[in-house]
């Protein structure tokens, strides 16, 4: 299983990015996949989450209105859309995989972070 989060950048306040996340090793459409960010010396947070076979999206409340998770299994790749990026949403932004939307503690398999720096 590998895991690996891409599309991070700088982008000014109200602009847009989206994350990409290029899977393999396993099928997506069996697994939640989930985006979480990490600012330094705060813990891992949840983004967003899509469960198996898309019964189910979440979003944190920060994220909600603004970004969009979405998952491509024929190309084994899920997405991150970020709209109206704010200061705050500046952070490494990870991609993982696991059993369910439960949190960290629900993923198994984790991407290396790709860094969002929102600033003008």
């Amino acid at each position: 299983v590998q895991l690996q989060a891409y599309g991070g950048g700088l982008v000014q306040p109200g602009g847009s990015l989206r994350l990409s996340c290029a899977a393999s090793g396993f099928a997506m459409k069996c697994y939640a996949l989930g985006w979480f960010r990490q600012v330094s010396g705060k813990e891992r947070e949840t983004v967003s989450c899509i469960s198996s076979y898309e019964t189910n999206t979440y979003y944190s409340d920060s994220a909600k209105g603004r970004f969009t998770i979405s998952r491509d299994s024929a190309k084994q790749e899920f997405y991150l859309q970020m709209n109206n990026l704010k200061p705050e949403d500046s952070a490494v932004y990870y991609c993982a995989r696991g059993d369910s939307c439960r949190g960290i503690y629900g993923m198994d398999y984790w991407g290396k972070g790709t860094l969002v720096t929102v600033s003008s």
